[in-house]
């Protein structure tokens, strides 16, 4: 299903976002960096905002895709074309980066600092730990220049930094439902975890509703509708919604209208989806 196929169910009302997609200018231009999870596709700011057009959205957070490594320029040249007002961007950095080159990036419209592992990085004992330097070093940096951080881990793992995330005296989010998988259900020990961080003492934690694809085993994903709804029933205020557009590897098997519409059947009632969509975003990501 292509990103075209079909009628969107609901548009989104004023100020909608989708907080986590990525672009993908010409390799001659923007090269790859040297460890690719998949093949990357040509997906131009263009053909997106055609597709955003369609929902109703208007503010945008690029999120720097693993394949361009921690080179940011083709993100960062999408965002200068869009404009300040109306977009945010997500970038890896070396932890150590010069104090230059962050006041450069916030002067763009940066905001976050991904901490970014493959989601199927299989189970390995001890792992977690060597993630501590990195992860020390960006939240100290991060909360001094009001940026947050933003997890891609596989559920394992998501699971294990979970005593590390209740520390954090920042603002993080979790991409793709935190990546447990849904074949395992509400009651898993690390999902259980989740929904108690979003209610957990400051409440610094926010979840991306994103890439259920990647989670998913059940025809048109109704296996991660429990989820949804479990997250939005305990924390409907630390919510956001991403379309993980080009969708990557589940190009050839996803459509984007597709992924939109499942936001309205977790969420049928008009004033969570603003939450979710406006409320939130604007919150975490400091739009006017």
């Amino acid at each position: 299903m292509s990103a075209r196929d079909g009628q969107p169910d609901f548009t989104s009302p004023p100020g909608g976002c989708d907080a986590h997609f990525h672009v993908f200018g010409p390799a001659q231009r923007y090269p790859y960096g040297s460890e690719l999870r998949y093949a990357p596709p040509l997906a131009p700011l263009a053909d997106f905002l055609e597709l955003a057009g369609r929902f109703g959205i208007s503010r945008f957070v690029f999120v720097q895709p693993s394949a361009y490594g921690r080179d940011n320029r083709c993100m960062l040249d999408a965002m200068r074309e869009v404009g300040p007002q109306t977009c945010r961007g997500i970038v890896d950095v070396d932890e150590n980066a010069p104090d230059e080159e962050l006041a450069r990036l916030d002067a763009a419209g940066v905001r976050g600092v991904r901490v970014n592992l493959s989601p199927v990085k299989p189970f390995e004992s001890g792992f977690a730990p060597k993630l501590m330097p990195r992860i020390a070093r960006l939240a100290a940096r991060c909360a001094e220049i009001g940026w947050h951080l933003d997890f891609l881990t596989p559920g394992w793992l998501t699971e294990e930094l979970m005593p590390t995330l209740k520390k954090l005296r920042l603002d993080f989010t979790l991409a793709h439902f935190g990546m447990f998988q849904a074949k395992q259900g509400v009651e898993q020990p690390g999902f259980r975890q989740l929904l108690e961080l979003l209610r957990f003492g400051e409440r610094r934690c926010w979840v991306k509703l994103t890439g259920v694809y990647r989670m998913s085993a059940a025809p048109g994903f109704a296996d991660v509708a429990p989820m949804a709804r479990a997250l939005i029933e305990s924390a409907p205020d630390r919510l956001i919604w991403g379309s993980d557009y080009p969708h990557l590897s589940f190009a050839d098997r996803v459509g984007s209208v597709e992924l939109w519409n499942l936001l309205g059947t977790w969420a049928p009632d008009e004033a969570t989806r603003r939450r979710i969509l406006v409320d939130n975003p604007t919150k975490l990501f400091g739009f006017a």
